[in-house]
């Protein structure tokens, strides 16, 4: 989930501002049969930027503008999410499909070995692909991923009643109750309150991207074995909100004890949509890493 708890009822939580204002206009890309909306920013090596839940392009607006002074920069819509009008049914909507758009929009902007970044459900996407394609990427970054990571039999840090509230909310938004249901899925894993604190853009968004919450009630989180942890030799940045809520702390600490190559980000002030709380810290903690490959 891409939406911060605000320490003070008085903020509003950050987030970007409605339809494309301050970003270049939006480019299409066709692969596997369907038309990828993107934007870029920069030149030079690629990074790029993947959201989640009921997010799209428009929520990395602060690393675009933040990281395009120096890199080639190109945040993606993911299938089914916003620009396209989506009703919530039918096929196209899957991590693997996610991850596999990713791949061929990588070799079709003829972008090279990217550095990936993803975040919450984009953090999966992109293991999925590091893990699958790793001779596409030059390394991955995984901010607060809705990962589930075991040592044997991926039971560990699973929120038992992860399902459920999605399924809640999608019914509500199924009934018409949009809000409502947005509402419920922001409030459950960002915070109570976050969903009326939210500033207008950031609320549009979601509500752009309603109907992706029918198709995603039925996910699980994806399990990753030691063994699969141990084989990933990419550099890896792990980050994390300094009040991010759990699961994601804990799913950051395993990974961080398994991976061999990994480093760890904390971003102060911050909660799980770190990149947008504290977005010069968040941009600050790339170009260290980035800097080093």
């Amino acid at each position: 989930m891409d939406t911060p708890t605000s320490r003070s009822s008085a903020r509003p939580a950050p987030g970007p501002s409605d339809g494309d204002s301050g970003l270049a206009p939006h480019r299409t890309c066709r692969v596997k049969a369907y038309d990828l909306a993107y934007v870029e920013a920069g030149s030079g090596a690629t990074v790029l930027l993947v959201h989640g839940s009921l997010c799209d392009y428009r929520y990395w607006r602060p690393q675009l503008e933040g990281l395009s002074a120096r890199r080639r920069v190109i945040a993606v819509s993911l299938r089914r999410y916003w620009p396209e009008a989506w009703g919530g049914s039918g096929e196209g909507f899957s991590l693997q499909t996610h991850a596999d758009d990713l791949a061929a929009l990588i070799e079709a902007l003829d972008a090279g070995r990217v550095d990936l970044v993803g975040h919450s459900r984009g953090g999966t996407v992109a293991w999925l692909l590091a893990r699958q394609h790793p001779e596409r990427l030059r390394s991955v970054v995984l901010a607060d991923p809705g990962l589930a990571v075991d040592d044997a039999d991926c039971a560990g840090p699973i929120d038992i009643d992860r399902n459920n509230f999605r399924r809640r909310a999608m019914a509500l938004i199924r009934g018409g109750d949009i809000d409502g249901g947005l509402a419920l899925f922001t409030d459950t894993v960002s915070g109570a309150g976050t969903w009326e604190r939210m500033v207008p853009g950031l609320k549009g968004m979601m509500r752009d991207n309603a109907n992706t919450l029918i198709a995603q009630a039925t996910e699980r989180p994806l399990c990753v074995s030691a063994a699969a942890a141990q084989a990933l030799r990419l550099p890896t940045l792990l980050v994390g909100g300094a009040h991010s809520p759990a699961p994601y702390p804990a799913i950051l600490d395993a990974l961080a004890a398994l991976l061999p190559n990994a480093r760890r980000a904390s971003i102060p002030g911050a909660s799980h949509a770190m990149n947008l709380w504290n977005p010069r810290a968040f941009n600050q903690a790339m170009e260290s890493f980035l800097s080093t490959l």
